[in-house]
């Protein structure tokens, strides 16, 4: 089944083949299981830990994801309501708490999928 990127990434599919899982558990809310990976993927075998620290780089892609939503945040304030920084705070907090888990689970996917290149045969669709 020919799978995109973009679901591929969305979806916490193995960069390579885009069918085996990234994370062991599917629930990014099951806070004892949240950072745990296969050492390689259960379909095609491609290595996930391809060095020592491979995915501190994520955390940079974590960053700009939680700058983008607390921006995306403000101007929602700005524009829909009366800004009050209390509020702002309150509601950016509380946001960025409520969505760690699978911001933290894109970010490591996103990385994965800029540095581990799929597979051409497996990702295209068998005739």
């Amino acid at each position: 089944m020919k799978t995109g990127i973009l679901s591929s990434v969305f979806q916490n599919k193995c960069p390579r083949c885009r069918q085996g899982d990234l994370f062991l558990t599917k629930n990014p809310y099951n806070f004892s299981n949240i950072d745990k990976m296969p050492d390689n993927c259960p379909n095609c075998g491609q290595k996930y830990w391809i060095e020592p620290g491979f995915y501190y780089g994520a955390m940079y892609i974590s960053y700009a994801l939680t700058i983008a939503l607390s921006v995306a945040i403000f101007v929602a304030m700005i524009v829909l309501w009366h800004f009050d920084i209390k509020w702002y705070l309150a509601l950016n907090f509380s946001t960025m708490i409520i969505l760690f888990p699978p911001i933290f689970r894109l970010s490591r996917s996103i990385w994965a999928h800029i540095y581990i290149r799929p597979d051409k045969e497996q990702t295209q669709e068998k005739a």
